[in-house]
């Protein structure tokens, strides 16, 4: 199994915005990309409004590359971008589980 914890920093005064199209993403992987996604579930931080983490947990590595090459993931990147939704890069760290209940 692969995890994928990713973390966006929204732009000022852009979380709601930022919220808006991160919650629409999870909509359309729930309704594109299951089983091969077991979980894809967006936070918020409980100290920071404007901090965003995706925890994610793909079946195989091609169904993570597969994620990568959606048309609804195409989509969610030209929203951020002509928005100027974030305040930087996307912070994405990539672990393979090796223990789990």
């Amino acid at each position: 199994m692969i995890t994928v914890v990713a973390k966006l920093q929204a732009a000022e005064g852009k979380a709601d915005e930022l919220k808006a199209v991160l919650t629409e993403m999870v909509g359309n992987v729930a309704a594109n990309e299951k089983p091969a996604v077991g979980l894809y579930s967006l936070h918020t931080s409980d100290t920071d409004p404007n901090l965003f983490l995706f925890y994610e947990q793909y079946a195989s590595a091609e169904a993570l590359d597969a994620h990568g090459k959606t048309a609804h993931m195409a989509a969610m990147g030209g929203k951020l971008g002509a928005g100027k939704l974030l305040a930087g890069r996307p912070v994405i760290e990539r672990y393979t589980q090796i223990a789990g209940v």
